[in-house]
């Protein structure tokens, strides 16, 4: 084979905004502009095929559809869904650490505690367990009229029934008693505030 020597090439310049590049499609001379080629190009309906890696910013669509997208770790300030939330883990589905918050009941078992979290842990006033039930308040800002209150005991040697007694915008009330023990001791019930509609 021949060696052919080519020389003379000429030396790449600066591109303008005016400046053509042609190109051959099916027999046929096209051209694209540098505007198109360089600067904010439109591509409308193009195939993109499988994206190995990149950022996306700034896009102003919202009505953008991710199929099976593998999201990491996000954050955000809200999530609507109109199906499930679910999770495949062992994390489960909850709340993050700092979202909730403990409170101690001063004076007496029926005095009321203030706990502004939508989830949490209440130390009772140590006295005595008794099968009579006692009720106090929770003033809580974050519970709505149509919230659920979910209540259970972390601690305490005698066993207590709990419930809520009612539920209103910024409180809530617990009622309470044991199953039988008479034990002096400052029990602890946990609740966690589930957000509920009527409708």
């Amino acid at each position: 084979m021949t060696t052919v020597a080519i020389s003379a090439l000429p030396v790449a310049t600066v591109i303008n905004a005016a400046d053509i590049v042609p190109f051959v499609q099916a027999g046929t001379t096209k051209s694209i502009s540098k505007t198109l080629l360089f600067t904010s190009p439109t591509m409308v309906t193009p195939a993109l095929g499988t994206v190995a890696s990149g950022v996306i910013s700034a896009c102003t669509s919202t009505s953008m559809v991710m199929v099976t997208p593998v999201i990491g770790a996000a954050t955000g300030t809200s999530l609507a869904v109109t199906g499930a939330v679910t999770s495949s883990g062992t994390a489960g589905v909850g709340y993050v650490t700092g979202a909730g918050g403990t409170v101690t009941q001063l004076t007496s078992r029926t005095t009321g505690v203030t706990l502004n979290k939508t989830t949490g842990a209440i130390t009772l006033f140590s006295a005595a367990g008794t099968t009579t039930a006692a009720t106090f308040t929770v003033t809580n800002s974050t519970v709505a009229a149509t919230d659920i209150i979910i209540l259970n005991q972390k601690s305490g040697t005698d066993l207590y029934d709990l419930m809520v007694t009612a539920v209103a915008a910024g409180s809530f009330n617990i009622t309470f008693r044991t199953t039988g023990g008479t034990t002096t001791e400052t029990p602890v019930f946990n609740f966690a505030v589930i957000k509920a509609v009527a409708a």
